[in-house]
C-alpha cells in the first residue's frame, strides 16, 4: 500500500506544480479584488469582513447551517429557506463544529476562498487537457477576472459548485467516470444548476457506452478498469443522484410531490421560457435613460455567454463541456426569477471562456498581460461597486 500511497502523492506534487502559474495568477487577481473593495470600503466607512462573509445570500446559508431548513411552507414571498441546497451549509456546519456559532461566517468564507482555490486548478486543469499548460493558465486567471469574480471570494455556493464542476468535466476528459458522478452528485446538492452538470455526465456516459458498442472495443464488459462499461454506467447514473435526491427530500419534509417546485414559485423562479430576461435585457439596453451600471453589466454577460456558446459550438468543444455549458444557459436564460444574479448564475460556465483563452495565449505575451491586466482591474473595481453601490444581491 504505501508504494501506492507513494505514486499518488508524486502525482499530486507533479500536478501541483505544473498548475502553480495558474494558481499564483488567480490568486494575485482575486486579491487585487480584495485590495480594491478594502480600501473603498475603509473610504466608505465600512468593514471589509461584513461585505464578504455576512450579506444577502451568505445570511441565509448560515441561518440554515445555525437553524437548519424550515418544514412548512408558507407561501410568503422570499421567506422559504428550502431553496438553497444543503452542502454548503452543511460543510460550514462541520467544519465550525470545535468553534462557538459566531464563528460560522468566518468558516464559510474560509470555504468558499479554500474551494475558489480548487475551482481555479479545475479550470486550469480542463484548460491543460484541452489545448496545453498556456491555455489553461489564462482559462483560470480569467475565471478570476470575470465582471462579478468577487462573488469567488464571499460566503456563497458558486466556488464550490465550480470546484465540483471543473473537476468533474475533468473527470469525464480523462475516463474516470465514477470520479464524475460523484462529483457531480456533491454538485447537485451544492446548487439548482448541479442538473446542468448532471446532464453533461449522464448524457456523456450514454455516448461513451455507445461509441465504445459502435466501435467494438471491448469496453461492454463489466471489467474493472477505469472505461469499463461498469464504471461508465456508475457514473452516468450517480450524476444526478444529488439533485434527485434533494428534490425527494423536500417533497417529503414538505408532504407534497412538488414542493420543492412550490417553494420556487414562492421566490418567483420558475422557468418562463426566456420571457423575463428579454424584457429586462429590452428594458435595460433600449428603454431606460440610464440604466443602472449594474444592470447593463449583466446584460452584456448574458448576451455574450449566448455568443461565446455558438463560438464553443462551431470550436467543436467535447461534448460534456457543451451540455454542462448549455443546459447552464438555457436555465439561466430560461427563468423567469429575478434578472439582476444572472452574471453571478453564469460564474461556473468557465467552458465559455475557452475561445478567449484561446486567443489570448497565442497573443504576444506583453499583449496577453495588457488584457488580463486591464480585465483584472475591471473586475476589482466592479467587484468592489456590486459590494458597495448595487443596492441588492450580487
Amino acid at each position: 500500500m504505501r508504494p501506492v500511497r507513494d505514486g499518488a502523492k508524486h502525482r499530486l506534487r507533479r500536478a501541483l506544480r505544473r498548475a502553480a502559474p495558474a494558481l499564483v495568477g488567480y490568486a494575485a487577481v482575486r486579491l487585487l479584488g480584495v485590495v480594491v473593495l478594502a480600501k473603498w470600503a475603509h473610504l466608505k466607512g465600512h468593514g471589509l469582513w461584513p461585505q464578504l462573509a455576512n450579506q444577502w445570500d451568505s445570511r441565509w446559508y448560515l441561518g440554515i447551517a445555525n437553524r437548519g431548513y424550515d418544514d412548512v411552507l408558507t407561501g410568503v414571498r422570499n421567506s422559504c429557506n428550502l431553496a438553497f441546497f444543503p452542502l454548503y451549509p452543511f460543510l460550514v456546519k462541520v467544519f465550525s463544529h470545535p468553534l462557538p456559532p459566531g464563528h460560522r461566517a468566518s468558516t464559510g468564507l474560509a470555504l468558499s476562498v479554500t474551494a475558489s482555490l480548487l475551482a481555479a486548478w479545475g479550470v486550469f486543469a480542463v484548460g491543460d487537457r484541452l489545448y496545453g499548460r498556456r491555455v489553461g493558465v489564462v482559462l483560470a486567471v480569467l475565471w478570476g477576472v470575470t465582471p462579478v469574480a468577487l462573488v469567488q471570494s464571499m460566503g456563497y455556493t458558486e466556488s464550490l459548485f465550480t470546484a465540483l464542476a471543473a473537476w468533474s468535466l475533468y473527470a469525464v476528459l480523462t475516463g474516470r467516470w465514477v470520479w464524475a458522478g460523484t462529483l457531480s452528485l456533491l454538485a447537485g446538492v451544492t446548487r439548482p444548476t448541479g442538473v446542468a452538470l448532471a446532464a453533461a455526465v449522464s448524457v456523456s456516459a450514454v455516448l461513451a457506452l455507445r461509441t465504445a458498442r459502435r466501435e467494438g472495443t471491448g469496453v461492454t464488459g463489466g471489467g474493472r478498469g477505469p472505461g469499463s462499461a461498469a464504471r461508465i454506467a456508475a457514473g452516468g447514473a450517480l450524476a444526478p443522484l444529488g439533485w434527485l435526491g434533494y428534490l425527494v427530500w423536500v417533497a417529503v419534509r414538505l408532504g407534497r410531490w412538488d414542493g420543492y417546485f412550490a417553494v420556487q414559485r414562492t421566490w418567483t423562479n420558475q422557468l418562463d421560457g426566456g420571457v423575463e430576461t428579454l424584457r429586462s435585457l429590452r428594458e435595460t439596453l433600449t428603454y431606460q435613460a440610464r440604466p443602472e451600471l449594474f444592470l447593463v453589466v449583466v446584460s452584456i454577460v448574458i448576451m455574450l455567454s449566448a455568443a461565446l456558446y455558438a463560438v464553443c459550438v462551431a470550436q467543436r468543444q467535447p461534448p460534456p463541456l457543451l451540455i454542462f455549458t448549455g443546459a447552464l444557459l438555457v436555465i439561466v436564460v430560461c427563468s423567469g426569477g429575478v434578472y439582476f444574479p444572472r452574471a453571478r448564475f453564469l460564474l461556473p460556465a468557465f467552458p465559455l471562456l475557452l475561445p478567449f483563452a484561446l486567443a489570448i495565449a497565442r497573443a504576444r505575451r506583453r499583449t496577453a498581460l495588457l488584457v488580463l491586466g486591464g480585465a483584472a482591474l475591471f473586475s476589482a473595481y466592479f467587484g468592489a461597486y456590486m459590494a458597495l453601490v448595487w443596492p441588492s444581491a450580487p
